[in-house]
């Protein structure tokens, strides 16, 4: 038998549930902190005001804090659930056994569900101070959509950034499981007989990877966003003032969207669609592609090097003690 030939027993073994916890929210701290005034150009890029009326290059930084407030702990529960569930789908034993590819669709759409119960209220805060929909700090905000709009408005959107998530997840993860298993096999292959077989990729490669992936899987989904942040800054009819994205919606302006129908999905769709076109659909499709490309690469580059950090640590202290046990 060659010595070459690539083996799934060659892999590194799934991390640990608090590896993948403390990884997860260093990667989304990090991603989030880093990138984040791409985001808000994104945002304001999709906005139905306009860039310029949103805020244009002014304040990029507005809404960080409640990012901060959610990334870590969203990201973590990503990755404690993502990781916990790939073993259960995959391995032989298991009542559902699917392939490697569905696999990580089902964990990773089952897990971004997740994610997205502590990530929405999040984004919802964030999209509108980015916007300039929603002015104060953070505080002011949060009080002003449970005035306003009541617990519920804290997860306006859940359903449509699940629907924009899953898809996503279901082209970015396997994309990445995939290719960092074929860049870990050809490491294996060029790897001495002598030499004992690396079970990881470097940092850097799974950056690049997760650079690639993300920003493909960004690119397609791109419309799914649009509709999402459209929908996250439609504040309730009537119970906003004359400044605010629905009161300016009552006036009909050319790329809004028409009262009564900005609360769903299809129908939000389907009017940015016959307004503004496949340009309205992917307005924002730049900003967005570079920033989860950069993003794709912090986020899994940073979580690939917590796991590894972690891992590593974990080896030597069992290394140490089985030395003074023995």
């Amino acid at each position: 038998m060659s010595s070459s030939s690539p083996s799934p027993t060659q892999s590194r073994p799934p991390p640990s549930y608090t590896t993948s916890l403390l990884s997860g929210a260093f990667a989304g701290f990090a991603v989030d902190v880093s990138l984040f005034p791409l985001d808000t150009l994104k945002t304001r890029a999709q906005s139905a005001q306009g860039f310029v009326k949103a805020g244009g290059f002014k304040g990029v930084y507005s809404g960080l804090s409640s990012v901060v407030a959610g990334s870590a702990p969203g990201a973590a529960t990503f990755f404690t659930t993502y990781e916990s569930l790939k073993p259960v789908f995959s391995s032989p034993a298991s009542p559902v056994t699917l392939s490697p590819a569905a696999s990580h669709m089902l964990s990773a759409s089952l897990a971004e569900t997740a994610a997205c119960l502590i990530r929405v209220p999040t984004e919802v805060v964030k999209s509108r101070m980015q916007a300039g929909v929603s002015k104060g700090r953070i505080g002011e905000v949060i009080g002003r959509i449970l005035h306003r709009e009541g617990l519920r408005g804290l997860w306006k959107g859940f359903g449509t950034t699940v629907a924009r998530e899953i898809p996503f997840t279901c082209i970015q993860f396997p994309l990445y499981e995939r290719l960092k298993l074929l860049l870990l096999q050809r490491r294996q292959a060029s790897t001495s007989a002598l030499t004992k077989k690396p079970t990881t990729l470097p940092t850097y490669q799974a950056a690049v990877v997760g650079s690639f992936s993300g920003g493909f899987a960004a690119a397609l989904t791109t419309p799914l966003d649009v509709v999402k942040t459209r929908l996250m800054l439609a504040e309730r009819v009537g119970a906003t003032p004359p400044a605010t994205v629905a009161s300016s919606e009552h006036r009909a302006p050319t790329g809004s969207t028409p009262v009564g129908v900005n609360q769903r999905f299809l129908p939000t769709l389907l009017h940015v669609y016959r307004s503004e076109g496949f340009r309205g659909l992917f307005s924002g499709v730049l900003p967005r592609t570079i920033w989860i490309s950069l993003g794709g690469a912090v986020f899994l580059g940073s979580f690939e090097l917590g796991v590894e950090l972690l891992e590593r640590d974990s080896v030597s202290v069992r290394d140490e003690t089985s030395v003074a046990t023995a």
